[in-house]
């Protein structure tokens, strides 16, 4: 998937769990966004590889594309990280949620992800899509409507508790 729909796809997944959740939802939401770009840091053509290119390269050169920052292994030891660095739960839960979303996203193209890692077994979701493609665009819109939406419920949620 492409880095705008990574965005998207963690700004929604952020604000469907600032539904439940009793956390500020505009550092869930921000913290997402920022947790859905972190996996391609493996990837220096993604948006967080341009920012950090020696990051990048470093990592691309140790693990490849898809492979660790893709992991269940990774969402762990940012967790880990998170918890012992980060005093704001909501900042670590909505990082730890765009992460995962990333993921979840790049599980629905052909090459899947290396979820397992250090196993080289790809991971991929029944129906898949080539990133760039239609399909990728219309999830894309679809995520916007499903945001606007989850917005609105939110707002009416803490405008009801005034």
């Amino acid at each position: 998937m492409q880095g705008n729909t990574h965005i998207i796809g963690g700004i929604a997944a952020s604000l469907a769990f600032a539904q439940v959740s009793q956390d500020n939802p505009l550092l869930l939401v921000g913290a997402g966004m920022v947790g859905a770009l972190l996996p391609d840091i493996c990837h220096g053509g993604s948006k967080i590889g341009k920012a950090f290119p020696l990051t990048s390269k470093l990592v691309n050169t140790l693990f490849g594309h898809r492979s660790f920052t893709h992991s269940i292994l990774f969402v762990l030891l940012v967790a880990m990280l998170l918890q012992a660095i980060n005093p704001y739960k909501a900042i670590s839960e909505g990082i730890l949620i765009g992460i995962a979303s990333h993921i979840l996203l790049d599980m629905g193209t052909k090459k899947g992800v290396k979820l397992f890692f250090p196993w080289s077994m790809s991971v991929r979701l029944p129906l898949t899509t080539k990133t760039g493609s239609k399909v990728e665009k219309i999830l894309a819109v679809l995520f916007i409507l499903l945001s606007l939406y989850l917005s609105y419920e939110l707002l009416l949620k803490i405008m009801g508790t005034f």
